[in-house]
């Protein structure tokens, strides 16, 4: 696998979320990209009893990339993460767990769709729904040949901008910024994430940033006639 940025696109005013699949899909399709199939990502989302302490929050997410493979990520309560992967068997153990853990269906959260192959990049445009209800489109760009964003975000940005009729900005995705880190001598200093050799894990914790985003939403994002050129939160602006 390469580098995987994820966008949300802000669908135009006046238009359902199929009718802007619609639109991508035929903007990739022009460009020669090539229909290889569907994908789904899913996050089902576990909370502790409240006799067990300080509530912490288990998110057990799901990729077809990796169909034997189930990723969960920890969240503490404190501001710390820690991921966790695994086969399919944990899925098991946290239905066994029921007396530690309480999964919210509520707030069970996917996208899917149809994924595309242009060159070296794979995209896939997802449809994300909870509980059957639309919340937005978000779209996943894998660069394959690199493993260090750095290297590939200028290459990254070309291809977005080709198809999404949008300026995308310069800077890096939210989730690559520089983060404060505690190193080994117990200072905090500043990590730039984009020189990191990129995971699985990290496409996963982009899924899990952005459909945290979703899930505190209660309205489809569209973008007005009236903010046609001006930057949006996304980091894109419509041209």
């Amino acid at each position: 696998m390469g580098v995987t940025v994820l966008q949300p696109y802000q669908i135009p005013e006046g238009k359902t979320g199929a009718q802007a699949i619609d639109f991508l899909t035929k903007r990739l399709l022009a460009l020669g990209a090539v229909h290889t199939g569907q994908f789904l990502v899913d996050c089902e989302t576990y909370i502790s009893a409240p006799q067990h302490g300080p509530s912490k929050a288990v998110h057990v997410l799901h990729d077809s990339e990796y169909p034997v493979t189930t990723f969960s990520i920890l969240d503490t309560g404190t501001g710390k993460q820690i991921p966790l992967v695994a086969d399919n068997l944990f899925d098991l153990l946290m239905l066994k767990m029921t007396s530690v853990y309480t999964s919210k269906k509520q707030t069970k959260i996917e996208s899917k769709g149809a994924r595309f192959e242009y060159g070296d990049f794979l995209i896939k445009l997802g449809s994300v729904t909870m509980m059957e209800n639309f919340k937005g489109i978000l779209i996943e760009i894998e660069y394959r040949p690199c493993v260090v964003l750095f290297y590939c975000w200028e290459m990254i940005r070309e291809v977005l901008q080709s198809f999404l009729g949008v300026t995308v900005a310069k800077e890096y995705p939210g989730y690559f910024t520089s983060q404060p880190v505690v190193n080994a001598m117990g200072q905090q200093q500043l990590h730039a994430k984009q020189h990191d050799i990129y995971e699985p894990i990290d496409t996963i914790n982009q899924y899990l940033e952005h459909f945290t985003n979703y899930r505190k939403q209660n309205i489809m994002p569209q973008v007005s006639s009236q903010s046609s050129n001006m930057s949006m939160n996304t980091g894109m602006r419509v041209s």
